[in-house]
């Protein structure tokens, strides 16, 4: 599966092109520019917690089959839940007392 390269940053509205190398992801591809991420955030993600890193980008030209920007485009498709909200609420609960790098 393919980043979902979103077009913005989260914090300031900064247009983020796919090639845009300024573009900073968190593990959940949380997207902010280098400024926000750097100077406004302090390298903590505010909607996870985690850190940031450089947003790769994505090839233009095809180098291998069906691999580029226009084969692979940027999501536009809005992401919910799969789990029920019951669901979700068990799992966390089953989880939430154990430390994130032991689980």
């Amino acid at each position: 599966m393919a980043l979902q390269l979103r077009p913005n940053c989260e914090y300031c509205d900064k247009d983020l092109p796919p090639n845009a190398t300024e573009a900073r992801i968190c593990s959940y591809e949380c997207t902010f520019c280098a400024d926000c991420a750097e100077n406004k955030l302090h390298n903590v993600c505010p909607n996870c917690g985690g850190g940031f890193a450089p947003r790769p980008i994505r090839p233009v030209t095809v180098m291998r089959p069906g691999v580029c920007v226009d084969k692979r485009p940027p999501s536009d498709k809005r992401v919910h839940l799969k789990y029920s909200l019951e669901d979700v609420a068990a799992h966390c609960a089953k989880y939430r007392d154990i430390p994130p790098e032991r689980r």
